[in-house]
């Protein structure tokens, strides 16, 4: 993973091949929690991703007119939305959402990442405790991402919080109690409640990271290690489906900027 300090280099960089390559901005709460096995599948698209990370010093987040042909925002493990251990850079990365939000870039919220994205997309979030929960989703729509949703799928999340989509949002798939775990608001932003890149580590690492542990983390661990390669399986179609609607390998926008604006990207 790239450190802040080098912020503009995924960009700079993807003006200096033969075709220009599209380029998200990743912002990062942890350091346990990161893309996962979502990088693989955008590396494989030719599509890079910079990665920002507000909690290793400087609170550095994307400058609200980066030029990223998309927004992702990772989750934040214990770090909520909801008042009872709320992120510090909330209210910052909310501001940023929106903004990104009304000027029609795409953008993919998983986790805490989810709650930010339905807060500033005029939902909320709902207070719970921490908690490690591998949930059965089901489609609640055929065409969800252009088709490509599995009808069934898994969904590991390791969360504070919870995200409630504004009442405009389309549900694409919802868990056995009928929560959405998966929703679109408007043609191209999207929020997931787990990480649909999850790895075994990424969960170990979060554990490692921080005092509070979600109740029963050891017994669901084990679980997550069973289930790692239907994960994996299940990611391929999603990240096909996810790429195409936010279109992600088409008109690059960092093919309209000069390098020197090009590394300050960060505010």
């Amino acid at each position: 993973m790239a450190d802040c300090k080098d912020c503009g280099d995924a960009f700079a960089l993807a003006t200096r091949t033969e075709t220009p390559m599209n380029v998200v901005a990743v912002v990062q709460h942890t350091s346990g929690e990161y893309l996962g096995l979502m990088e693989d599948h955008l590396e494989g698209r030719r599509i890079r991703f910079q990665y920002f990370r507000p909690f290793a010093g400087g609170r550095k987040l994307p400058a609200h007119d980066v030029a990223a042909d998309a927004l992702l925002l990772l989750g934040g493990g214990p770090w909520g939305s909801a008042g009872g251990r709320d992120l510090p850079t909330l209210a910052e990365e909310i501001a940023l959402t929106r903004t990104k939000l009304a000027e029609g870039t795409p953008v993919i919220g998983i986790g805490l990442g989810a709650q930010i994205l339905a807060i500033a997309a005029g939902g909320g979030s709902e207070s719970r405790d921490l908690r490690f929960e591998m949930l059965n989703a089901t489609r609640t729509a055929d065409d969800a991402l252009n088709g490509f949703l599995p009808a069934e799928f898994h969904q590991v999340v390791y969360m504070r919080d919870w995200p409630v989509p504004p009442a405009a949002a389309m549900v694409l798939a919802e868990d056995d109690a009928g929560r959405p775990l998966v929703w679109r608001v408007g043609e191209n932003a999207y929020g997931f409640s787990g990480n649909p890149g999850i790895k075994l580590g990424m969960v170990e690492d979060l554990i490692m990271e921080f005092d509070e542990v979600a109740e029963g983390a050891a017994a669901k661990l084990e679980q997550l290690r069973e289930l790692q390669p239907v994960l994996e399986d299940e990611l391929v179609p999603i990240m096909t489906g996810l790429v195409q609607c936010t279109s992600l390998m088409s008109s690059p926008k960092a093919a309209d900027r000069a390098d020197p604006e090009l590394n300050t990207q960060v505010i």
